[in-house]
Protein backbone atom coordinates (compact mmCIF):
# COMPACT_ATOMS: atom_id res chain seq x y z
CA UNK A 1 0.00 0.00 0.00
CA UNK A 2 2.82 2.38 0.85
CA UNK A 3 4.48 1.69 -2.50
CA UNK A 4 1.21 2.36 -4.38
CA UNK A 5 0.65 5.64 -2.55
CA UNK A 6 4.21 6.79 -3.26
CA UNK A 7 3.80 5.88 -6.93
CA UNK A 8 0.54 7.79 -7.06
CA UNK A 9 2.16 10.87 -5.58
CA UNK A 10 5.03 10.66 -8.07
CA UNK A 11 2.59 10.19 -10.95
CA UNK A 12 0.56 13.22 -9.87
CA UNK A 13 3.65 15.37 -9.71
CA UNK A 14 4.82 14.56 -13.22
CA UNK A 15 2.07 16.48 -15.12
CA UNK A 16 2.59 19.50 -12.85
CA UNK A 17 6.35 19.51 -13.32
CA UNK A 18 5.97 18.94 -17.07
CA UNK A 19 3.51 21.82 -17.36
CA UNK A 20 5.81 24.10 -15.37
CA UNK A 21 8.75 23.08 -17.55
CA UNK A 22 6.88 23.85 -20.77
CA UNK A 23 5.61 27.13 -19.35
CA UNK A 24 9.17 28.13 -18.54
CA UNK A 25 10.34 27.11 -22.01
CA UNK A 26 7.60 29.07 -23.75
CA UNK A 27 8.18 32.11 -21.55
CA UNK A 28 11.92 32.02 -22.27
CA UNK A 29 11.26 31.66 -26.00
CA UNK A 30 8.87 34.63 -26.03
CA UNK A 31 11.33 36.70 -24.01
CA UNK A 32 14.14 36.02 -26.51
CA UNK A 33 12.09 36.07 -29.73
CA UNK A 34 9.82 39.07 -29.11
CA UNK A 35 12.55 41.73 -29.67
CA UNK A 36 13.39 40.11 -33.00
CA UNK A 37 9.71 39.92 -33.95
CA UNK A 38 9.11 43.56 -32.99
CA UNK A 39 12.15 44.68 -34.95
CA UNK A 40 10.93 42.76 -38.02
CA UNK A 41 7.35 44.03 -37.99
CA UNK A 42 8.51 47.59 -37.25
CA UNK A 43 10.68 47.51 -40.37
CA UNK A 44 7.54 46.71 -42.43
CA UNK A 45 5.25 49.42 -41.02
CA UNK A 46 4.51 52.82 -42.53
CA UNK A 47 5.88 55.79 -40.62
CA UNK A 48 2.63 56.93 -38.97
CA UNK A 49 1.83 53.40 -37.81
CA UNK A 50 5.35 52.91 -36.51
CA UNK A 51 4.90 55.73 -33.98
CA UNK A 52 1.23 55.06 -33.23
CA UNK A 53 -0.03 54.82 -29.66
CA UNK A 54 -1.11 52.23 -28.65
CA UNK A 55 1.27 50.24 -30.83
CA UNK A 56 0.09 47.65 -33.34
CA UNK A 57 1.54 44.17 -33.15
CA UNK A 58 0.83 43.45 -36.82
CA UNK A 59 1.19 45.98 -39.67
CA UNK A 60 -2.09 47.24 -41.12
CA UNK A 61 -0.17 48.68 -44.08
CA UNK A 62 2.95 47.01 -45.41
CA UNK A 63 5.88 49.17 -46.43
CA UNK A 64 9.04 47.67 -47.97
CA UNK A 65 10.63 51.08 -48.53
CA UNK A 66 12.91 50.95 -45.42
CA UNK A 67 14.53 47.71 -46.59
CA UNK A 68 15.16 49.08 -50.07
CA UNK A 69 16.34 52.43 -48.71
CA UNK A 70 18.98 50.75 -46.56
CA UNK A 71 20.64 49.39 -49.72
CA UNK A 72 20.05 52.19 -52.23
CA UNK A 73 20.12 55.35 -50.11
CA UNK A 74 22.85 54.46 -47.59
CA UNK A 75 26.19 52.65 -47.57
CA UNK A 76 24.69 49.67 -45.74
CA UNK A 77 26.01 47.12 -48.24
CA UNK A 78 29.52 48.54 -47.91
CA UNK A 79 29.23 48.42 -44.11
CA UNK A 80 28.12 44.81 -44.40
CA UNK A 81 31.12 43.85 -46.53
CA UNK A 82 33.54 45.56 -44.16
CA UNK A 83 32.02 43.77 -41.17
CA UNK A 84 32.30 40.38 -42.87
CA UNK A 85 35.98 40.99 -43.61
CA UNK A 86 36.99 42.04 -40.09
CA UNK A 87 34.74 39.49 -38.35
CA UNK A 88 36.21 36.59 -40.31
CA UNK A 89 39.78 37.61 -39.47
CA UNK A 90 39.89 36.30 -35.83
CA UNK A 91 38.66 32.75 -36.67
CA UNK A 92 40.94 32.54 -39.69
CA UNK A 93 43.95 33.62 -37.61
CA UNK A 94 43.98 30.46 -35.49
CA UNK A 95 42.07 27.99 -37.72
CA UNK A 96 45.20 26.40 -39.11
CA UNK A 97 46.65 22.88 -38.97
CA UNK A 98 49.35 24.35 -36.73
CA UNK A 99 47.03 24.17 -33.72
CA UNK A 100 47.82 20.44 -33.60
CA UNK A 101 50.57 21.60 -31.24
CA UNK A 102 47.89 22.35 -28.64
CA UNK A 103 47.23 18.61 -28.39
CA UNK A 104 49.37 17.15 -25.58
CA UNK A 105 51.59 14.16 -26.26
CA UNK A 106 49.97 11.09 -24.61
CA UNK A 107 53.41 9.52 -24.04
CA UNK A 108 54.78 12.56 -22.22
CA UNK A 109 54.45 12.88 -18.44
CA UNK A 110 52.07 15.80 -17.76
CA UNK A 111 53.53 18.76 -15.92
CA UNK A 112 52.40 22.32 -15.19
CA UNK A 113 52.59 24.51 -18.26
CA UNK A 114 52.75 28.26 -17.52
CA UNK A 115 52.16 29.15 -21.18
CA UNK A 116 48.43 28.52 -20.88
CA UNK A 117 48.08 30.83 -17.90
CA UNK A 118 50.20 33.51 -19.56
CA UNK A 119 47.96 33.29 -22.62
CA UNK A 120 44.82 33.77 -20.55
CA UNK A 121 46.45 36.63 -18.62
CA UNK A 122 46.45 38.73 -21.78
CA UNK A 123 42.64 38.43 -21.91
CA UNK A 124 42.10 39.59 -18.32
CA UNK A 125 42.63 43.27 -19.11
CA UNK A 126 39.46 45.20 -20.07
CA UNK A 127 39.57 46.27 -23.72
CA UNK A 128 38.94 49.92 -22.84
CA UNK A 129 42.25 50.04 -20.96
CA UNK A 130 44.08 49.19 -24.18
CA UNK A 131 42.07 51.62 -26.30
CA UNK A 132 44.42 54.62 -26.18
CA UNK A 133 47.67 52.58 -26.54
CA UNK A 134 46.18 50.68 -29.46
CA UNK A 135 45.11 53.89 -31.16
CA UNK A 136 48.58 55.41 -30.74
CA UNK A 137 50.20 52.22 -32.01
CA UNK A 138 47.85 52.08 -35.01
CA UNK A 139 48.56 55.72 -35.82
CA UNK A 140 52.31 55.09 -35.58
CA UNK A 141 52.09 52.28 -38.14
CA UNK A 142 49.56 54.04 -40.36
CA UNK A 143 46.72 51.62 -39.53
CA UNK A 144 44.11 54.21 -38.55
CA UNK A 145 41.21 54.23 -41.03
CA UNK A 146 42.28 50.79 -42.16
CA UNK A 147 40.40 47.51 -42.08
CA UNK A 148 43.73 45.77 -41.54
CA UNK A 149 44.31 47.71 -38.34
CA UNK A 150 40.81 46.90 -37.08
CA UNK A 151 41.23 43.21 -37.96
CA UNK A 152 44.57 43.04 -36.12
CA UNK A 153 42.90 44.57 -33.08
CA UNK A 154 40.20 41.92 -33.06
CA UNK A 155 42.78 39.18 -33.51
CA UNK A 156 44.89 40.46 -30.60
CA UNK A 157 41.94 40.21 -28.21
CA UNK A 158 40.35 37.02 -29.56
CA UNK A 159 43.49 34.93 -30.04
CA UNK A 160 44.44 34.42 -26.35
CA UNK A 161 40.95 33.27 -25.38
CA UNK A 162 40.65 31.07 -28.47
CA UNK A 163 43.96 29.34 -27.70
CA UNK A 164 42.90 28.80 -24.10
CA UNK A 165 39.58 27.22 -25.07
CA UNK A 166 41.15 25.02 -27.76
CA UNK A 167 43.93 23.89 -25.45
CA UNK A 168 41.45 22.84 -22.75
CA UNK A 169 39.25 21.09 -25.31
CA UNK A 170 42.12 19.20 -26.94
CA UNK A 171 43.37 18.01 -23.56
CA UNK A 172 39.92 16.52 -22.84
CA UNK A 173 40.04 14.28 -25.92
CA UNK A 174 40.76 10.63 -25.01
CA UNK A 175 44.12 9.16 -25.92
CA UNK A 176 42.43 6.68 -28.28
CA UNK A 177 41.18 9.60 -30.35
CA UNK A 178 44.28 11.74 -29.97
CA UNK A 179 46.42 9.69 -32.34
CA UNK A 180 44.74 8.60 -35.59
CA UNK A 181 45.41 5.14 -37.03
CA UNK A 182 48.06 6.29 -39.48
CA UNK A 183 51.75 6.93 -39.45
CA UNK A 184 53.12 9.90 -37.55
CA UNK A 185 55.14 11.08 -40.52
CA UNK A 186 52.13 11.28 -42.81
CA UNK A 187 50.03 13.06 -40.16
CA UNK A 188 52.80 15.57 -39.61
CA UNK A 189 52.55 16.54 -43.25
CA UNK A 190 48.77 16.56 -43.58
CA UNK A 191 46.11 15.94 -40.90
CA UNK A 192 43.52 13.35 -41.83
CA UNK A 193 39.75 13.49 -41.38
CA UNK A 194 40.14 11.15 -38.41
CA UNK A 195 42.30 13.74 -36.70
CA UNK A 196 39.86 16.57 -37.41
CA UNK A 197 36.56 14.97 -36.40
CA UNK A 198 36.95 14.80 -32.59
CA UNK A 199 38.34 18.33 -32.57
CA UNK A 200 35.72 19.87 -34.83
CA UNK A 201 33.20 20.81 -32.07
CA UNK A 202 35.77 22.82 -30.14
CA UNK A 203 37.08 24.53 -33.25
CA UNK A 204 33.58 25.50 -34.45
CA UNK A 205 32.46 26.71 -31.01
CA UNK A 206 35.54 28.90 -30.68
CA UNK A 207 35.09 30.21 -34.21
CA UNK A 208 31.50 31.21 -33.41
CA UNK A 209 32.61 33.03 -30.28
CA UNK A 210 35.38 35.02 -31.98
CA UNK A 211 33.16 35.81 -34.97
CA UNK A 212 30.29 37.13 -32.83
CA UNK A 213 32.62 39.25 -30.69
CA UNK A 214 34.05 40.96 -33.76
CA UNK A 215 30.62 41.23 -35.42
CA UNK A 216 29.13 43.10 -32.44
CA UNK A 217 32.10 45.35 -31.70
CA UNK A 218 31.41 49.07 -31.48
CA UNK A 219 34.18 50.65 -29.41
CA UNK A 220 37.29 49.83 -31.44
CA UNK A 221 35.57 50.43 -34.76
CA UNK A 222 34.41 53.84 -33.53
CA UNK A 223 37.94 54.87 -32.52
CA UNK A 224 39.96 53.37 -35.38
CA UNK A 225 37.61 54.00 -38.33
CA UNK A 226 36.54 57.47 -39.40
CA UNK A 227 36.04 57.20 -43.16
CA UNK A 228 32.49 56.35 -44.14
CA UNK A 229 33.44 53.76 -46.76
CA UNK A 230 35.42 51.79 -44.14
CA UNK A 231 32.85 51.76 -41.35
CA UNK A 232 31.34 48.57 -39.99
CA UNK A 233 27.66 47.89 -39.42
CA UNK A 234 27.67 48.97 -35.78
CA UNK A 235 29.17 52.37 -36.61
CA UNK A 236 27.20 52.84 -39.81
CA UNK A 237 23.83 52.14 -38.18
CA UNK A 238 24.76 54.44 -35.31
CA UNK A 239 25.08 57.26 -37.87
CA UNK A 240 21.42 56.76 -38.80
CA UNK A 241 20.50 58.31 -35.43
CA UNK A 242 22.32 61.53 -36.37
CA UNK A 243 20.31 62.25 -39.51
CA UNK A 244 18.20 65.40 -39.77
CA UNK A 245 15.10 63.20 -39.56
CA UNK A 246 15.51 59.90 -37.71
CA UNK A 247 13.93 57.17 -39.84
CA UNK A 248 12.99 54.45 -37.36
CA UNK A 249 11.81 52.14 -40.12
CA UNK A 250 15.24 52.34 -41.73
CA UNK A 251 16.95 51.66 -38.40
CA UNK A 252 14.73 48.66 -37.71
CA UNK A 253 15.31 47.27 -41.21
CA UNK A 254 19.06 47.63 -40.75
CA UNK A 255 18.83 45.90 -37.38
CA UNK A 256 17.00 42.96 -38.94
CA UNK A 257 19.61 42.58 -41.66
CA UNK A 258 22.40 42.72 -39.08
CA UNK A 259 20.81 40.03 -36.91
CA UNK A 260 19.82 37.56 -39.65
CA UNK A 261 23.36 36.68 -40.92
CA UNK A 262 24.67 35.92 -37.43
CA UNK A 263 21.53 33.91 -36.63
CA UNK A 264 21.69 31.91 -39.85
CA UNK A 265 25.41 31.30 -39.34
CA UNK A 266 24.81 29.87 -35.87
CA UNK A 267 21.84 27.70 -36.92
CA UNK A 268 23.73 26.32 -39.93
CA UNK A 269 26.73 25.30 -37.85
CA UNK A 270 24.85 24.08 -34.78
CA UNK A 271 24.40 20.55 -36.13
CA UNK A 272 28.16 20.17 -36.52
CA UNK A 273 28.61 20.96 -32.84
CA UNK A 274 26.45 17.97 -31.90
CA UNK A 275 27.57 15.59 -34.63
CA UNK A 276 31.26 16.12 -33.99
CA UNK A 277 31.26 14.93 -30.37
CA UNK A 278 30.87 11.28 -31.23
CA UNK A 279 32.69 11.43 -34.54
CA UNK A 280 36.10 10.03 -35.17
CA UNK A 281 37.50 6.53 -34.87
CA UNK A 282 39.37 4.53 -32.31
CA UNK A 283 42.71 3.32 -33.55
CA UNK A 284 42.97 -0.39 -33.97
Amino acid sequence: MAERSSRGRRGSRRPVSSAAEWTLRIGLFVFCAFPLYWMLVSSLKVSHELLASPPTFWPHEWDLRPIGSSFYETNFWKYFQNTIVVSASPPSSWSRPGHRRLQPDPLRVPRPDPRGRMTLLAYMFPPIIMLVPLFLLAREFGLVNSLLGLALTYISFALPYALWILRAFFQSIPVELSTPPSSTARIARRPSATWWRPRLPGIIATAIFTFIVAWNDFLFALVLIGRDELKTLAIGINDFFHMAVVDWGLIMAAGVMVTIPALVFFVAIQRYLIAGWGAGGVKG
